[in-house]
């Protein structure tokens, strides 16, 4: 398979299944009443983050946020920081809705979508501070591993829409994928890791729920920390 059929490939394989999720009455109020104003339709064709966003903060995009606690905790302890949440399963953006409103927060942007589409179609080159990507789906069997998401070409499409100084940052609690997915990083081009080997837990990321699944499962909590051509800050 040449360089651009695999590209292909790997953009078009999905990296995950829609599962059929019931929502509480107050996700789907909140669905129903929210989405208009904080969701983005998507749409094949680059946004404007400041226009999005009515100002020129920098924009941490999560993908695969589930069911947003840590994704609204993070943008309530940095409200001069734009997030953006990318995420299929409606009951988590029902849920991340109501978060958005009890905390009164204005920072969030949420597109119910597949995340490679969305950085292909949507998200302009050298646009983004930093993704996020906590305890993404691990797809242990080997016949699945195609549709990882920390690998390439799909990580030299984040590096690619990264800002010089900006980072990816994944968590993970199945060490496997941790391994898999450290040497991947390492040879996207453009990454560089911050630390040796895995990174240091970083204090400002809220516990998440499929994290203390894993430390009830006795699993270790691997985290991988990539900047882009040089230091950043903490987003």
């Amino acid at each position: 398979m040449d360089e651009e059929k695999q590209q292909n490939f790997y953009r078009t394989v999905k990296t995950f299944v829609l599962r059929q999720g019931r929502m509480t009455e107050r996700q789907q109020r909140d669905y129903e009443e929210l989405s208009e104003k904080w969701c983005i339709p998507y749409i094949d064709e680059k946004i404007d983050f400041n226009a999005v966003f009515g100002n020129t903060n920098p924009v941490t995009i999560e993908i695969g946020f589930g069911m947003g606690a840590a994704t609204a905790l993070i943008a309530e302890a940095n409200p001069n920081k734009n997030y953006l949440g990318i995420e299929v399963h409606t009951p988590g953006v029902g849920k991340l809705l109501g978060e958005i409103r009890q905390r009164n927060l204005t920072n969030i942007r949420i597109i119910q979508h597949d995340a490679l589409e969305v950085l292909q179609n949507m998200i302009p080159l050298s646009s983004v501070a930093a993704f996020h990507i906590f305890f993404p789906d691990p797809w242990p069997k080997k016949k699945h591993h195609k549709r990882r998401l920390v690998q390439r070409p799909r990580t030299e499409l984040m590096a690619e829409r990264l800002v010089t100084g900006g980072y990816l940052y994944m968590a993970t609690d199945w060490e496997p994928y941790a391994e898999f997915a450290l040497e991947e990083l390492a040879a996207t081009k453009g990454l560089k890791n911050k630390y040796e080997g895995y990174a240091p837990h970083q204090e400002w990321r809220p516990e998440t729920r499929f994290e203390q699944k894993g430390l009830n499962a006795q699993r270790n909590i691997c985290e991988l920390f990539f900047e882009k051509a040089g230091g950043c800050d903490e987003w």
